[in-house]
């Protein structure tokens, strides 16, 4: 993988975690935690891309498709991470 296709990478899988974030809105934590998951997914998405030989909308030796649904997946998972909360013990 060359450099410039990493970088492309990062910038897309950036750009699909604020897209996401301002879709479905929240502070700045939720911003960090949709990015790092944005960038977790494009690359496990990719890397599964390249393992099954899926080259669905590939650009260059970027596996896009794959690295698109990979980020849109985990990024959902973030965000149902992020709904739940911690339970309260109850002090007797």
């Amino acid at each position: 993988m060359t450099l410039p296709t990493l970088l492309f990478g990062i910038l897309f899988s950036t750009l699909f975690g604020a897209v996401f974030h301002l879709i479905t809105g929240g502070g700045l934590g939720k911003l960090f935690l949709f990015i790092l998951f944005s960038w977790i997914g494009f690359w496990t998405g990719h890397i599964l891309g390249n393992f099954l030989e899926w080259t669905f909308w590939s650009l260059g030796s970027l596996r896009m498709g794959m690295a698109t649904l990979g980020s849109l997946v985990f990024m959902g998972l973030a965000f149902w991470l992020s709904l739940l909360s911690p339970q309260q013990t109850k002090k007797k």
